[in-house]
């Protein structure tokens, strides 16, 4: 048993000496007004260590968004042929991934749009509306302008993400998504 000095050891609860204390008392020989002080170097070294695990997390994430950067471009995916797809008409489609629903539009002879299905809002399916030149969501009754993709009314406040299109011999491949902000 280490020696300490007396003024420096507060007394038991019951006020007997420490010899005459239950063994569990002397294997954990813990000096309550003691216990609460907290040297410098083990402020400091706390303080450090906490500091180091911020900037290894602050790293962390640095390192998250580079390897995510460095993936590479979205794949080059046929979506269908010219004459697949009519004046005025739609081909649903999945890009990048399977599950990722996506519509194919053709607004005239010489122009074709492409747009995520999911509605910014929830995510509930967009319908196009050809006539009216807008693509609807049923779910909360969000209108988006075919043309842009901008909200036109309802809860949606951010644009669909357009797919760029590309036409080569005849056939029309998705290239890449456009995530707009406004």
């Amino acid at each position: 048993m280490n020696q300490r000095k007396p003024e420096k050891i507060s007394l038991t609860p019951d006020g007997r000496p420490l010899c005459e204390q239950p063994v569990w008392r002397q294997d954990f020989p813990i000096d309550w007004p003691e216990d609460q002080y907290v040297a410098r170097r083990d402020f400091t070294k706390f303080l450090g260590l906490t500091s180091l695990a911020f900037v290894m997390g602050q790293f962390w994430i640095v390192v998250e968004n580079w390897s995510r950067r460095g993936r590479g471009l979205p794949p080059l995916r046929a979506i269908a042929q010219l004459d697949e797809v009519p004046v005025g008409g739609t081909k649903t489609f999945h890009y990048p991934e399977e599950t990722d629903p996506c519509l194919l539009l053709r607004p005239s002879e010489r122009s074709f749009l492409a747009y995520d299905q999911k509605c910014t809002h929830l995510s509930c399916a967009v319908i196009p509306e050809m006539s009216q030149g807008q693509l609807r969501c049923p779910c909360h009754h969000g209108y988006f302008e075919m043309a842009t993709g901008r909200p036109l009314a309802g809860p949606p406040r951010r644009p669909l993400p357009r797919i760029t299109l590309e036409i080569r011999d005849g056939i029309i491949y998705a290239t890449g998504i456009e995530r707009r902000m406004v």
